[in-house]
């Protein structure tokens, strides 16, 4: 009985952490479109937190400010956004005006919209700045050698300090074990380490094992932690931020290259499994290692949110971007509006069938 009432009650806090995440994250996109998009002179038409029935809502100027009843996300919604509104009348009986979004010039469009993304590349880096105040840079300092492995051979140290690898630099320990893990062929790995004050360089082949089927260089690091001053908690902020953009970028990679198949792919339901299974992990360490594990989700979430929106697919901010560089090309001149609602469309229809995927996959993986 015990057991069904603590499986309950973590039940419970993981779905509550992972609205509040979902959140922040889905809010600070829209406020940075309602910002820049207000900046620039566009009406917004309603900001909302939560979806669902208003359980409040006050406008203020030409905006309405709604609270819903789902806590999911939130949406900023433009005068005349849709280009097939462009010419009809909205609520109020006003036809579109200067500060509709379809009437105001082209980079003012262009900013509003790159706004969203940028604004959640904003918030990884007030959430990793946080991280690192706290919790300190994981350095790339060697601090174990397996035995009879690539490294052993290679005659690396423990101690050893890992500059470079394949020409990337490298900041923190968790870039070299990415770069290790990303290296599903075995490929020779080119190191410049440095060992009492002097560089050296080293080509590595990493040897197979059937135990584990991927391929290992053989080191372990992550042990040596620098405690950040105050300008060192901004570098390693934003060390932190890059090192979630290009492990998302070098996944996105992965799953276009085929390297990986649409079974990883994950959704809300895997997400918020994830955020179960590292509440779990962290949560005998007390409410201080929960915050920060949870921040470090928001940062690697809202990367992965501004990097998926940048994409250039119909129906999200990087197809609708695509779209105004185009009409910049075109020096001036418009997509039809019915083409683009039809690109709109079938933009939505493919995101839908994804949803589906990620759905089934996400279900899949919980119940095996």
């Amino acid at each position: 009985m015990r057991f069904l009432l603590e499986r309950k009650m973590n039940t419970f806090v993981t779905v509550i952490i992972f609205l509040i995440i979902f959140s922040v994250i889905v809010v600070a996109h829209e406020g940075g479109h309602f910002l820049v998009g207000r900046k620039c002179g566009i009406r917004v038409k309603e900001f909302t937190v939560g979806a669902g029935p208003a359980l409040f809502k006050k406008k203020k100027g030409d905006t309405f400010f709604s609270v819903r009843l789902l806590p999911l996300g939130g949406a900023c919604i433009f005068d005349g956004l849709e280009p097939l509104d462009i010419d009809k009348e909205d609520e109020d009986g006003a036809v579109g005006d200067e500060h509709s979004f379809q009437n105001a010039p082209v980079w003012k469009r262009i900013a509003t919209v790159f706004a969203g993304p940028f604004a959640n590349f904003i918030l990884a880096f007030v959430t990793s700045v946080v991280i690192v105040a706290f919790s300190g840079a994981d350095l790339p300092v060697i601090q174990k050698i397996v035995e009879d492995s690539a490294a052993e051979e290679a005659g690396l140290m423990t101690g050893d300090e890992i500059r470079y690898m394949n020409g990337e630099r490298t900041y923190i320990y968790r870039e070299v074990s990415l770069e290790s893990s990303l290296n599903d062929k075995g490929s020779p790995v080119t190191l410049i380490y440095r060992r009492n004050g002097e560089d050296h360089e080293v080509t590595i082949t990493p040897k197979y094992s059937e135990e584990d089927e991927r391929y290992y260089i053989g080191i372990v690091g992550g042990g040596s932690n620098l405690k950040c001053n105050a300008l060192q908690v901004f570098q390693y902020g934003a060390i932190e931020v890059d090192y979630w953009f290009r492990y998302t970028l070098k996944s996105l990679s992965m799953l276009f290259t085929g390297r990986v198949g649409m079974d990883a792919l994950s959704g809300p339901v895997g997400v918020a499994d994830f955020i179960g299974d590292a509440y779990e992990d962290v949560k005998p360490y007390g409410l201080p290692s929960v915050i920060l594990t949870m921040l470090e989700i928001i940062t690697l979430l809202s990367v992965n949110l501004g990097i998926v929106n940048l994409l250039p697919l119909p129906a999200i901010d990087g197809g609708r971007l695509l779209l105004l560089f185009v009409e910049v090309i075109r020096g001036g001149k418009r997509i039809p509006p019915e083409k683009e609602g039809l690109i709109n469309l079938a933009g939505l229809v493919a995101i839908m069938i994804l949803m589906v995927i990620v759905l089934y996959n996400d279900i899949m993986r919980i119940i095996h």
